[in-house]
Protein backbone atom coordinates (compact mmCIF):
# COMPACT_ATOMS: atom_id res chain seq x y z
CA UNK A 1 0.00 0.00 0.00
CA UNK A 2 1.61 3.39 -0.63
CA UNK A 3 1.72 6.19 1.61
CA UNK A 4 -1.46 7.99 -0.64
CA UNK A 5 -3.90 4.87 0.00
CA UNK A 6 -2.81 4.69 3.08
CA UNK A 7 -3.62 8.31 4.45
CA UNK A 8 -6.54 7.64 3.05
CA UNK A 9 -7.48 4.48 4.62
CA UNK A 10 -6.25 6.14 7.94
CA UNK A 11 -8.88 8.58 7.37
CA UNK A 12 -11.50 6.27 7.16
CA UNK A 13 -10.32 4.54 10.26
CA UNK A 14 -10.52 7.34 12.36
CA UNK A 15 -14.13 8.22 10.71
CA UNK A 16 -16.94 7.49 12.94
CA UNK A 17 -15.05 6.66 15.65
CA UNK A 18 -14.18 8.09 19.33
CA UNK A 19 -10.77 7.54 20.21
CA UNK A 20 -8.45 5.52 18.50
CA UNK A 21 -4.97 5.13 19.52
CA UNK A 22 -1.50 5.26 17.50
CA UNK A 23 -0.48 1.41 18.50
CA UNK A 24 -3.18 0.67 16.96
CA UNK A 25 -3.44 2.25 13.37
CA UNK A 26 0.46 1.32 13.71
CA UNK A 27 -0.71 -2.73 13.98
CA UNK A 28 -4.11 -2.20 11.68
CA UNK A 29 -1.64 -0.47 8.66
CA UNK A 30 1.85 -2.89 9.52
CA UNK A 31 3.68 0.19 10.39
CA UNK A 32 5.90 1.93 13.21
CA UNK A 33 5.13 4.60 15.58
CA UNK A 34 6.93 6.49 14.02
CA UNK A 35 5.33 6.76 10.57
CA UNK A 36 1.50 7.42 12.11
CA UNK A 37 3.24 9.93 13.83
CA UNK A 38 3.82 11.74 10.58
CA UNK A 39 1.00 10.15 8.81
CA UNK A 40 -1.51 12.35 11.34
CA UNK A 41 0.86 15.14 10.96
CA UNK A 42 0.27 14.96 7.46
CA UNK A 43 -3.56 14.53 7.40
CA UNK A 44 -3.67 17.97 9.39
CA UNK A 45 -1.44 19.64 7.30
CA UNK A 46 -3.72 18.67 4.11
CA UNK A 47 -6.51 20.40 6.43
CA UNK A 48 -8.19 17.41 8.37
CA UNK A 49 -9.05 18.40 11.46
CA UNK A 50 -7.32 15.36 13.45
CA UNK A 51 -7.90 15.61 17.57
CA UNK A 52 -5.12 14.60 19.45
CA UNK A 53 -4.88 13.78 23.26
CA UNK A 54 -2.17 12.15 24.69
CA UNK A 55 -2.91 8.55 25.81
CA UNK A 56 -6.37 8.91 24.65
CA UNK A 57 -5.52 8.84 20.67
CA UNK A 58 -6.98 10.27 18.04
CA UNK A 59 -9.84 11.77 16.77
CA UNK A 60 -11.99 13.61 13.84
CA UNK A 61 -13.20 16.56 14.86
CA UNK A 62 -16.93 15.95 15.24
CA UNK A 63 -18.81 17.67 12.19
CA UNK A 64 -16.34 16.46 9.67
CA UNK A 65 -17.27 14.51 6.82
CA UNK A 66 -15.26 13.05 3.69
CA UNK A 67 -15.62 14.15 0.61
CA UNK A 68 -17.34 11.73 -1.91
CA UNK A 69 -15.48 8.76 -2.49
CA UNK A 70 -15.02 7.19 -5.82
CA UNK A 71 -15.65 3.21 -5.70
CA UNK A 72 -14.35 0.73 -8.45
CA UNK A 73 -16.32 -1.62 -10.27
CA UNK A 74 -16.11 -4.10 -7.74
CA UNK A 75 -16.35 -2.25 -4.88
CA UNK A 76 -19.59 -0.20 -6.19
CA UNK A 77 -20.38 -3.64 -7.40
CA UNK A 78 -20.25 -5.63 -4.25
CA UNK A 79 -22.00 -2.53 -2.54
CA UNK A 80 -25.04 -2.99 -4.81
CA UNK A 81 -25.32 -6.80 -4.41
CA UNK A 82 -24.68 -6.46 -0.73
CA UNK A 83 -27.58 -3.98 -0.36
CA UNK A 84 -29.73 -6.08 -2.46
CA UNK A 85 -29.46 -9.30 -0.05
CA UNK A 86 -30.12 -6.58 3.06
CA UNK A 87 -33.35 -6.00 1.59
CA UNK A 88 -34.38 -9.33 1.86
CA UNK A 89 -33.26 -10.43 5.04
CA UNK A 90 -34.14 -7.52 7.43
CA UNK A 91 -37.38 -5.92 8.23
CA UNK A 92 -39.61 -3.60 5.60
CA UNK A 93 -37.84 -0.43 7.71
CA UNK A 94 -34.76 -1.97 6.77
CA UNK A 95 -35.78 -2.91 3.38
CA UNK A 96 -36.91 0.61 2.58
CA UNK A 97 -33.44 1.90 3.98
CA UNK A 98 -31.63 -0.60 1.67
CA UNK A 99 -33.19 0.84 -2.06
CA UNK A 100 -32.78 4.51 -0.67
CA UNK A 101 -28.95 3.66 0.36
CA UNK A 102 -29.05 2.13 -3.23
CA UNK A 103 -30.18 4.52 -5.18
CA UNK A 104 -27.32 6.94 -3.22
CA UNK A 105 -24.69 4.58 -4.44
CA UNK A 106 -25.90 4.97 -7.81
CA UNK A 107 -25.94 8.54 -8.18
CA UNK A 108 -22.81 8.84 -6.61
CA UNK A 109 -20.94 6.47 -9.67
CA UNK A 110 -19.96 8.46 -13.09
CA UNK A 111 -22.02 7.43 -15.72
CA UNK A 112 -19.66 4.90 -17.38
CA UNK A 113 -19.30 2.81 -13.69
CA UNK A 114 -22.85 3.30 -13.29
CA UNK A 115 -23.66 1.55 -16.84
CA UNK A 116 -20.99 -1.24 -16.19
CA UNK A 117 -22.50 -2.06 -12.36
CA UNK A 118 -26.15 -2.13 -14.01
CA UNK A 119 -24.25 -4.54 -16.74
CA UNK A 120 -22.78 -7.19 -14.17
CA UNK A 121 -26.07 -6.80 -11.76
CA UNK A 122 -28.27 -8.33 -15.02
CA UNK A 123 -25.60 -11.68 -15.35
CA UNK A 124 -25.44 -11.70 -11.45
CA UNK A 125 -28.34 -12.23 -9.05
CA UNK A 126 -28.64 -13.17 -5.57
CA UNK A 127 -31.63 -15.60 -4.99
CA UNK A 128 -32.44 -15.90 -1.11
CA UNK A 129 -35.36 -19.16 -1.15
CA UNK A 130 -35.26 -19.11 2.85
CA UNK A 131 -38.61 -18.60 4.46
CA UNK A 132 -39.94 -14.75 4.82
CA UNK A 133 -38.38 -12.72 7.55
CA UNK A 134 -40.37 -12.83 10.74
CA UNK A 135 -42.36 -9.63 11.41
CA UNK A 136 -41.36 -9.92 14.70
CA UNK A 137 -37.56 -9.16 13.77
CA UNK A 138 -38.19 -5.03 12.95
CA UNK A 139 -39.66 -4.89 16.57
CA UNK A 140 -36.35 -6.47 18.00
CA UNK A 141 -33.78 -5.20 16.49
CA UNK A 142 -35.73 -1.78 18.24
CA UNK A 143 -35.66 -3.47 21.77
CA UNK A 144 -31.65 -4.26 21.03
CA UNK A 145 -30.80 -1.08 20.19
CA UNK A 146 -33.15 0.69 22.76
CA UNK A 147 -32.11 -1.67 25.34
CA UNK A 148 -35.94 -2.77 26.40
CA UNK A 149 -37.42 -5.80 27.38
CA UNK A 150 -39.87 -7.73 24.94
CA UNK A 151 -43.09 -9.92 25.57
CA UNK A 152 -44.10 -12.36 22.80
CA UNK A 153 -45.96 -15.81 22.29
CA UNK A 154 -43.40 -18.64 21.28
CA UNK A 155 -44.07 -21.72 19.77
CA UNK A 156 -41.21 -24.60 19.98
CA UNK A 157 -41.99 -28.03 18.32
CA UNK A 158 -44.87 -30.01 19.39
CA UNK A 159 -45.49 -27.76 22.22
CA UNK A 160 -48.21 -25.19 22.83
CA UNK A 161 -47.30 -21.62 22.60
CA UNK A 162 -46.19 -20.21 25.65
CA UNK A 163 -45.45 -16.31 26.88
CA UNK A 164 -42.02 -15.10 27.35
CA UNK A 165 -40.51 -12.09 29.02
CA UNK A 166 -36.77 -11.68 27.65
CA UNK A 167 -33.65 -8.72 27.48
CA UNK A 168 -32.72 -9.09 23.74
CA UNK A 169 -29.14 -8.83 23.92
CA UNK A 170 -28.12 -9.56 19.95
CA UNK A 171 -29.51 -11.18 16.81
CA UNK A 172 -27.86 -13.47 14.15
CA UNK A 173 -28.69 -14.84 11.22
CA UNK A 174 -27.24 -18.77 10.61
CA UNK A 175 -27.91 -20.87 8.17
CA UNK A 176 -30.64 -19.05 6.63
CA UNK A 177 -32.61 -18.33 10.06
CA UNK A 178 -32.84 -15.35 12.05
CA UNK A 179 -31.40 -16.17 15.74
CA UNK A 180 -32.31 -13.72 19.06
CA UNK A 181 -29.75 -14.09 21.85
CA UNK A 182 -31.42 -12.92 25.28
CA UNK A 183 -31.62 -12.80 28.94
CA UNK A 184 -34.42 -14.43 30.49
CA UNK A 185 -35.20 -13.28 33.69
CA UNK A 186 -38.10 -15.71 34.95
CA UNK A 187 -34.96 -18.59 34.36
CA UNK A 188 -31.80 -16.73 35.38
CA UNK A 189 -30.58 -17.72 32.41
CA UNK A 190 -29.39 -16.86 28.83
CA UNK A 191 -31.29 -18.31 25.98
CA UNK A 192 -31.62 -18.42 22.35
CA UNK A 193 -35.17 -17.98 20.30
CA UNK A 194 -35.57 -19.07 16.57
CA UNK A 195 -37.09 -15.31 15.67
CA UNK A 196 -39.77 -17.58 12.94
CA UNK A 197 -41.08 -18.76 16.27
CA UNK A 198 -41.81 -15.63 18.02
CA UNK A 199 -45.49 -13.99 17.56
CA UNK A 200 -47.01 -10.85 18.78
CA UNK A 201 -43.57 -9.51 19.96
CA UNK A 202 -43.89 -6.13 21.68
CA UNK A 203 -41.91 -3.55 23.48
CA UNK A 204 -42.37 -2.99 27.53
CA UNK A 205 -41.14 0.07 29.34
CA UNK A 206 -38.32 -1.81 31.46
CA UNK A 207 -34.71 -1.32 30.05
CA UNK A 208 -31.82 -3.34 31.00
CA UNK A 209 -28.05 -3.60 31.10
CA UNK A 210 -26.41 -5.18 28.41
CA UNK A 211 -24.80 -8.56 28.87
CA UNK A 212 -20.60 -8.34 28.99
CA UNK A 213 -21.00 -12.03 27.37
CA UNK A 214 -21.08 -12.54 23.45
CA UNK A 215 -24.49 -11.06 21.93
CA UNK A 216 -24.34 -13.70 18.81
CA UNK A 217 -25.97 -16.96 19.57
CA UNK A 218 -23.01 -19.39 19.43
CA UNK A 219 -23.34 -23.13 19.89
CA UNK A 220 -20.08 -23.37 21.47
CA UNK A 221 -20.59 -21.37 24.52
CA UNK A 222 -24.30 -21.73 25.54
CA UNK A 223 -24.64 -24.07 28.59
CA UNK A 224 -26.42 -26.49 29.42
CA UNK A 225 -26.19 -28.79 26.64
CA UNK A 226 -26.55 -32.21 25.45
CA UNK A 227 -24.34 -34.27 23.22
CA UNK A 228 -26.01 -35.97 19.93
CA UNK A 229 -23.59 -38.38 17.99
CA UNK A 230 -24.51 -39.29 14.25
CA UNK A 231 -23.34 -41.61 11.60
CA UNK A 232 -23.91 -40.21 7.56
CA UNK A 233 -22.61 -42.81 4.58
CA UNK A 234 -18.89 -40.94 3.26
CA UNK A 235 -20.82 -39.93 0.07
CA UNK A 236 -22.96 -37.20 1.97
CA UNK A 237 -19.92 -35.28 2.73
CA UNK A 238 -20.11 -32.46 0.52
CA UNK A 239 -24.44 -32.75 1.16
CA UNK A 240 -23.46 -32.41 4.70
CA UNK A 241 -21.32 -29.31 4.24
CA UNK A 242 -24.13 -27.70 2.26
CA UNK A 243 -26.64 -28.21 5.12
CA UNK A 244 -25.09 -27.97 8.36
CA UNK A 245 -26.98 -28.23 11.39
CA UNK A 246 -26.78 -24.85 13.53
CA UNK A 247 -25.96 -26.59 16.56
CA UNK A 248 -23.25 -28.72 15.09
CA UNK A 249 -19.93 -28.53 17.05
CA UNK A 250 -17.84 -31.71 15.37
CA UNK A 251 -17.60 -33.59 12.56
CA UNK A 252 -15.01 -36.35 11.75
CA UNK A 253 -14.03 -39.05 8.58
CA UNK A 254 -14.28 -42.40 9.78
CA UNK A 255 -13.91 -45.66 8.06
CA UNK A 256 -17.55 -46.51 8.24
CA UNK A 257 -18.51 -43.01 7.72
CA UNK A 258 -18.79 -39.17 8.60
CA UNK A 259 -19.43 -38.99 12.47
CA UNK A 260 -21.50 -35.56 13.14
CA UNK A 261 -21.59 -33.92 16.90
CA UNK A 262 -23.94 -31.72 18.22
CA UNK A 263 -24.78 -29.71 21.05
CA UNK A 264 -28.00 -28.82 22.06
CA UNK A 265 -30.51 -27.83 25.06
CA UNK A 266 -32.91 -30.83 24.05
CA UNK A 267 -33.74 -33.41 21.47
CA UNK A 268 -36.14 -30.69 20.02
CA UNK A 269 -33.97 -28.18 18.99
CA UNK A 270 -32.08 -31.27 16.44
CA UNK A 271 -34.94 -33.59 15.47
CA UNK A 272 -36.04 -31.54 12.48
CA UNK A 273 -32.33 -31.91 11.32
CA UNK A 274 -31.87 -35.37 11.85
CA UNK A 275 -35.21 -36.47 10.53
CA UNK A 276 -34.78 -34.35 7.08
CA UNK A 277 -31.84 -36.91 6.38
CA UNK A 278 -33.74 -40.05 6.36
CA UNK A 279 -32.27 -43.06 6.62
CA UNK A 280 -28.89 -41.39 5.78
CA UNK A 281 -28.58 -40.07 9.41
CA UNK A 282 -28.25 -43.59 11.95
CA UNK A 283 -28.33 -42.15 15.41
CA UNK A 284 -24.93 -43.41 17.56
CA UNK A 285 -25.80 -41.65 21.27
CA UNK A 286 -27.91 -41.06 22.92
CA UNK A 287 -30.44 -43.48 22.84
CA UNK A 288 -33.15 -40.97 23.80
CA UNK A 289 -32.72 -39.85 20.13
CA UNK A 290 -32.94 -42.99 18.55
CA UNK A 291 -35.54 -43.73 20.25
CA UNK A 292 -37.46 -40.35 19.66
CA UNK A 293 -36.71 -41.12 15.63
CA UNK A 294 -38.48 -44.46 15.83
CA UNK A 295 -41.40 -42.99 17.53
CA UNK A 296 -41.70 -40.27 14.75
CA UNK A 297 -41.28 -42.89 12.12
CA UNK A 298 -44.02 -45.28 13.33
CA UNK A 299 -46.00 -42.47 14.11
CA UNK A 300 -45.41 -41.38 10.03
CA UNK A 301 -46.48 -44.76 9.08
CA UNK A 302 -49.52 -45.25 10.87
CA UNK A 303 -53.18 -45.59 9.51
CA UNK A 304 -55.26 -42.48 9.35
Amino acid sequence: MNRTDRLLAMLLELQGREWTRGAQLAATFGISLRTVYRDVLALSESGVPVISLPGRGYQLMPGYFLPPLHFTLEEASLLSFGLDAARHLFDADYARAADSAAQKVRAALPEGRRQDVDALRERVRLVDTSPPTSAALGTLRRAVLERRAVVFQYHKLHQAPALRRAEPQGLARVNGVWLLRAHDPERGEDRTFRVDRIEAAQLTAQHFERSARAPAPDPETEQPRQIFVLRFPAFLSRTLSERPSFFQTGRREEREGIVVTLRARDIASVLPWVLSWGGAARVLEPPELRETVRAEARAMLAEP
